[in-house]
This record gives structure tokens, sequence and C-alpha cells, in this order.
């Protein structure tokens, strides 16, 4: 049933590709074998989700519990009605974008610059070019610990920027996209935000993608640039050249160095700009013991 190892590197599960070992990591062949799995798992034993493991962060301490991947596995995408589109958790939001062009609809072009997968895009209402995940969505299908499923909508739901708050200990396995017929050249306002995104990002380089929500009215990247902390290092880990809301792996970064620089890079900005930034990365695991830097 699916596949289950234990002792698992997450430095081979994210994008940073860095972060300790998972005590247990699984990757189900479908819905069912998750369920399956989920009511089999122990009730105190911590569950951590992940897709391409960007805007994700695992402490050089590890994950006590169980990491449980969709990527490459959920990834059915099917076409229910002429405008409606399910995508389960696992499916590349570029190729959500990419599956509504080939059909002649609108509204998902955004998606191509989101360097993540549906199941992490529905839970913190992703957004890129001025999109955001959630005004598409007309349904989600969701599971419990117990393996339940259950069909929901965006009612159900407070959504916010980067932000999604629903009913308690469920998680996305698909969800119901509801998009319109396309007027322009879906391909190519899809191939000119692909080329934008790569133009402005650093694209091929270990980042999570954007490390910090953009405060009201302004952009954390500008902030950060101000401070003058465009290639500021802590140990392996960079504030990237190209567009300062990203921290580059180098190539031997520690989570404890990402870790680092996020909290130096909160403190500069607040103290030159008085603004709080916010991290919209998520930060998982334990912190081994003198890893962090002052």
């Amino acid at each position: 049933m699916g596949e289950l190892r234990t002792s698992e590197p997450m430095s081979r599960h994210t994008s940073w590709r860095t972060g300790g070992e998972a005590k247990r990591f699984f990757k189900p062949d479908s819905i069912e074998e998750l369920a399956i799995f989920l009511a089999q798992t122990p009730i105190d034993e911590e569950i951590v989700w992940v897709g391409l493991g960007s805007n994700l962060l695992v402490r050089d301490g590890g994950i006590d519990g169980v990491v449980i991947c969709t990527s490459g596995v959920l990834g059915k995408l099917a076409l229910l009605e002429s405008d409606l589109i399910r995508a389960e958790a696992g499916v590349p939001c570029a190729k959500l974008a990419r599956f509504s062009v080939r059909f002649g609809l609108a509204g998902a072009q955004f998606l191509i610059g989101i360097p993540g997968t549906v199941g992490g895009a529905l839970a913190m209402n992703a957004g890129a070019f001025g999109g955001e995940t959630w005004p598409v969505v007309e349904a989600v299908e969701t599971m419990d610990r117990h393996g339940q499923r259950y069909l929901r909508t965006p009612e159900e739901y407070k959504i916010a920027y980067r932000s999604v708050e629903g009913p308690m200990n469920e998680w996305f396995v698909a969800g119901h996209f509801r998009l319109r017929i396309a007027r322009e050249d879906g391909l190519a306002r899809t191939r000119a935000l692909l080329e934008k995104r790569n133009a402005t990002q650093p694209v091929g380089q270990a980042s999570c993608g954007s490390v910090f929500r953009n405060p009201e009215g302004d952009y954390a990247g500008r902030l950060i640039e101000v401070c003058g902390l465009k290639g500021y290092a802590i140990g392996g880990a960079v504030v990237s050249e190209k567009h300062a809301n990203f921290i580059i792996n180098s190539g031997d970064a520690s989570a404890a160095d990402i870790e680092s620089l996020i909290q130096y890079v909160m403190v500069r900005v607040e103290a030159e700009h008085g603004v709080k930034l916010v991290p919209e990365v998520h930060i998982v695991g334990d912190a081994q013991t003198g890893d962090l830097q002052g």
C-alpha cells in the first residue's frame, strides 16, 4: 500500500534542499489508500503534508512524526464540466494552469507562477501576478485523521491574503475550480506570465518561493532591498540578488542558516521601516540545540 519509508532525509523533498529526517515518510498511491493509512495512524502522531516542498522549511532536527507526500501520486486532473476542473492535491499548480488553457478556460493562468501543488495552494490561498487561488474554487474535497472524506464549499472557510481557516484537523485532497471561457489567447498570456517570472525571480536556484507576505500597500522585496540586504548571507543562506524576497541555498545551507537569515531580515526591516514582516514560509520540525544564530 503506497510507499512507506523511515528516517527519510527531507532535503530530498524540499525546494530549499535542506532539512533533517522524517521519522516516517508516506507516499499514497491514491486517495483511497491515503484514507486507509490515516485511519491506521496513531492519533497522537504529528502529521506534516508535503507537495513539491516549496514554501516549507524543515528544521535540522527533523520531524518526529509522519510526512505525507502528495507530489507525483495524487495527480489526477479532469474536466468535470465545460468550465469546471477537478485537480487532486498533488497536481503542480503550473500543470493546472496549462490544463485550463488547453480547454480554452481563463482565470487560472496566474497559477503558472506558483512553484507548489494544488494542496498547498488551497491551504494558504497562494497567489501570483495579482491572482489568488480561492476566488476560482467552487468546492474542495478534504479528509480527516480517520480517513473520512468531505465535500466542502468556500463558505465553510475564512479566506484572507495567504490565509485559510476551516474545519479543524482536515486536509485538502482535491479542489474543484470554476473558471470562465477564455476570450483572449490563454496560451500567450500563460507564456507571458512565465517569462515575467523567469525574468524577475531566481528560477532554477534552491529557494522556497517568496519568503514573506507582502505588507498592505507595499512589497516585502522592496523593503528588504532598501535595507541593502541583497546578497547578505548567513552560512550558506543568501538573500537573492535577483529578488530580495527570496532566500537561496547557495549549496551548503543548513535549515538553521535559513531560519537565522529570515529572523535577521525581519529585525532589520522592522528597525529601518517600522514594518513587521510576516513569513509566508511554513517552518516545521525540531531545531537542534545551538543551531540558531543570534
